[in-house]
């Protein structure tokens, strides 16, 4: 048996005990060390996320040392490895063409199948991706930087271009971290003057603006990182002509855009859902080149049987948080 934190039902958070994973062919088995908290995971607990059932073992942004070698030879016994969370099927359309981000039929871990809050986790080879060069709390962090850095990938990106960011929270964070290592020129929006203030301190370098305060400049390419349906249909707003509009957040709701606004600038409009490996592999040559400010980015950590306390606390509370990590 093996030790596992699992959310039994909306605002229901504890220790319990489960199974450990047999061998099986073709996927290698994980000693979890760290586990990033999502935003996803606070919404899992606090009963916001759609299309899930309960009980269920949170975590998708993990790290740790294989227990088994992969059949390739790209991963011996005890190297450390970055999870990728995205289960895909191979074979739809998407996966054929070579964005299995975005698989007719992702299975994603800790949403729709149990995920890393626990000792031992089971994956598919192709999902393990050796973090040579890196601790393990950074590599519990490459997943969601990989978010940001597949929607500035999307954006194709010129040096010395204008960003404006949306939302300041980690993937917000991300995106301005990439597009900055992209050669932009970023500014940093958003309604809380803490985040804000936090944000600070991981890109001293941008610019920040709170929401009720008028923007600068038009901007060649606008994020929006918010999760809100109110601040995606506005954004189209702070666009330059000839701009291009990346959607990070995923919400409930319509996209509202005044046509005659859109046509006029010929915007671009991008989704971006999830990452590829190839942003995984860029943001852990970014680590190691010490492009990242890991240090800034993991603002609270706490221990296995701690966090069933911690995760509601901060769940309730996110205002000083931006990154937090389980020591399995």
């Amino acid at each position: 048996m093996m030790k596992a934190l699992v959310c039994v039902e909306p605002g229901r958070f504890e220790r319990t005990d489960r199974p450990r994973p047999q061998p099986q062919p073709g996927h290698i088995r994980i000693r979890i060390g760290h586990v990033g908290i999502c935003g996803t995971d606070y919404h899992i607990y606090g009963g916001q996320q759609p299309f899930l059932s309960y009980p269920r073992v949170m975590g998708h942004e993990l790290s740790g040392r294989a227990l088994d070698a992969s059949a390739d030879g790209r991963i011996a016994v005890g190297d450390l490895v970055v999870i990728n969370p995205y289960l895909t099927c191979g074979h739809c359309h998407a996966c054929t063409i070579g964005k299995p981000n975005c698989c007719e039929n992702i299975g994603v871990l800790g949403v729709h199948r149990d995920g890393g809050m626990c000792e031992e986790v089971l994956v598919p080879e192709q999902n393990a991706y050796k973090a040579e060069g890196l601790d393990e709390r950074a590599a519990a962090m490459v997943e969601f930087l990989a978010i940001g850095a597949h929607g500035v990938s999307r954006a194709r990106l010129r040096p010395g271009s204008s960003v404006l960011v949306v939302g300041a929270g980690p993937i917000g964070l991300a995106a301005a971290i990439f597009a900055g290592i992209d050669g932009a020129g970023v500014t940093l929006r958003d309604s809380s003057a803490s985040r804000l203030q936090l944000a600070a301190g991981v890109l001293p370098q941008a610019r920040l603006e709170l929401v009720g305060e008028e923007a600068a400049q038009a901007y060649d390419t606008v994020f929006d990182a918010t999760g809100s349906i109110h601040a995606m249909n506005a954004g189209l707003g702070w666009l330059a002509h000839g701009g291009t509009y990346v959607l990070l957040s995923v919400v409930k709701g319509d996209l509202s855009f005044a046509d005659p606004e859109f046509h006029k600038r010929e915007t671009t409009l991008l989704a971006s859902r999830n990452a590829l490996k190839a942003d995984f592999e860029h943001v852990m040559d970014c680590i190691r080149r010490g492009l990242v400010p890991i240090e800034r980015l993991a603002t609270h950590e706490t221990g296995f049987d701690e966090a069933v306390t911690n995760l509601p606390l901060w769940a309730a509370d996110r205002g000083t948080l931006i990154k937090a990590i389980i020591r399995v």
